[in-house]
């Protein structure tokens, strides 16, 4: 498998033996001990917790340590979800305590948990989905593993626990190609500005897939940024003058075997630093912003979804536009005009938004290719807006379609997909008042990239960027009146990505998965 694989505990494996020996402690994850009578595998475990409720008020509200003598490693995590039948309860209960059981695992000092998630769970993919939250848990950045290689692992192994071993080795192999795709998209969304500065991500996007199904081209002539690529040039040239800090375009390509039935084409907004530009993000705001690419470091995470589970009948074609939103002599201005690859001539309103410029010549390339492809599906994913966070909270993606992708119902079965797996989206709508907002409003220009405004204090200001998007790539000549109508959704995770300080979530990426890819592996 591909260099991610690499970060995984050494061993992930299906255990359907309670007392194996490879283990040094149980980490117990259920809503309810009742489901501990179902398997009598399993019924050991419910008579030491009973015991430590009696003198311990916390057992079952929080997660604690509790000796079973009846098994071979002595020692249990009991890590409860807490309810799971309100109205508003979701299986995001079991990777909440999942994460929690494990971090508290660690601290007791287990080195090779075997996570145990009994059966009875109320949401269909709760297993899958434990899993996953452990995994985060587990999770060791890059420059740690790269500056400290003794701290690379927190443990050396992880079991999972299945009394059906079929059914647990499908789970082990499942869990393993998604979170080797959270793995990269962890790593260079993560990593701080100068250990993941466009160069750097090119290179580790390349050394990732070398001997993979997954082709990688990279982009870094400037001139053929100024060419094909006009609006990202302009948020590179400040940047460009400084080598560690050039922009690249980096494109993937993922065919899978048998008759393609679908083309994904995604485009990820990479900005390794956001400054904010001449427009310069002041009052302490800038702290954080080598977050800002982590659309890009989702595209490349899917990418290694592929590769680890080569699903079939599937194309796939990514962009990852990284580049660093510098502040200087040289950088592009509120009130330039500027010609994009689709030939619409863009006036700049405001240098913080950085994100839909460096994205949108890569989507009308899309846009061009998508016109010959079967089945096509375009998706731009970025780190977007503060507005998105304003309006949905942390946690949650936000999901915009386009006429003809309205039509095939995207966001709502994007939106079941998200729901099913722990990574859960809100859907905003694109409206006549977004096109509105980027009208051209002088004769000079052909639309306006964004008002004078933060988008946190900007009315629709997660949604006018998409119309934008739409406008300038050429895209909004493909809508439902069109002849040759392409389906087209805006993916704002700004809100999604993860908490700063802290780890990236690699959110949408499953979400992505289940919508696009289960069947196909």
């Amino acid at each position: 498998m591909a260099q991610a694989s690499q970060a995984l505990p050494t061993v992930l494996a299906s255990v359907s033996d309670l007392n194996s020996t490879d283990y040094d402690g149980i980490v117990l994850v259920t809503h309810s001990l009742d489901t501990l009578a179902e398997s009598p595998a399993l019924a050991c475990l419910r008579e030491p917790i009973a015991e430590a409720r009696e003198i311990d008020h916390a057992v079952g509200k929080e997660p604690v340590v509790i000796a079973v003598p009846n098994v071979h490693c002595r020692r249990m995590v009991y890590s409860p979800t807490g309810p799971v039948d309100r109205d508003y309860d979701d299986v995001r209960r079991y990777s909440d305590a999942a994460v929690a059981g494990i971090k508290r695992a660690l601290l007791a000092g287990f080195r090779a948990p075997l996570l145990v998630v009994p059966i009875g769970y109320p949401f269909a993919q709760a297993f899958v989905v434990s899993v996953l939250g452990a995994l985060q848990a587990l999770y060791v950045p890059l420059e740690v593993c790269e500056a400290m290689p003794k701290r690379a692992k927190k443990v050396s192994r992880l079991g999972i626990y299945s009394e059906d071993e079929s059914a647990g080795i499908k789970v082990v192999n499942l869990v393993s190609g998604l979170e080797s795709g959270r793995l990269i998209a962890r790593d260079i969304g993560g990593s701080d500005p100068e250990r993941m500065a466009a160069p750097l991500v090119a290179d580790y996007v390349e050394q990732n897939f070398h001997g993979t199904p997954v082709h990688v081209n990279v982009i870094s002539d400037p001139a053929e940024f100024e060419k094909h690529y006009p609006l990202f040039a302009a948020v590179n040239r400040c940047a460009s003058h400084i080598k560690r800090h050039q922009g690249r375009i980096i494109e993937l390509e993922y065919l899978g075997e048998g008759p393609t039935d679908l083309t994904l084409l995604l485009v990820g907004k990479g900005v390794t630093y956001d400054t904010g530009g001449a427009d310069i993000k002041a009052g302490g705001v800038m702290a954080g912003m080598h977050r800002d690419k982590c659309g890009a470091a989702a595209v490349a995470g899917f990418f290694q979804i592929l590769a680890a589970l080569r699903p079939r009948r599937v194309k796939v074609v990514g962009a990852m536009a990284c580049v660093r939103n510098s502040v200087g002599a040289d950088s592009y201005v509120a009130d330039e005009i500027i010609t994009s690859r689709a030939g619409v001539r863009v006036r700049v309103g405001n240098t913080d938004a950085e994100g839909r410029m460096a994205m949108t010549d890569a989507l009308a390339q899309m846009k061009e290719r998508a016109l010959k492809e079967t089945n096509p599906f375009l998706m731009s994913i970025a780190t977007l807006t503060g507005h998105a966070v304003k309006a949905v909270g942390a946690g949650y993606s936000i999901i915009l379609d386009n006429g003809p992708a309205a039509g095939k119902h995207v966001s709502q079965t994007m939106q079941n997909a998200g729901n099913l797996m722990g990574d859960p989206f809100e859907i905003s709508t694109l409206r006549r008042e977004d096109y509105a907002m980027v009208a051209a409003p002088s004769e000079y220009e052909d639309t306006l990239q964004c008002n004078n405004q933060p988008s946190s204090l900007t009315p629709r200001g997660h949604q006018f960027p998409a119309a934008f998007m739409a406008v300038a790539s050429g895209l909004d000549k493909h809508g439902i009146n069109s002849a040759h109508p392409l389906p087209y959704s805006h993916l704002d995770i700004a809100g999604s990505s993860g908490p700063f300080p802290g780890i990236p979530s690699g959110s949408p990426i499953v979400a992505l998965v289940a919508k696009f890819l289960i069947g196909r592996f």
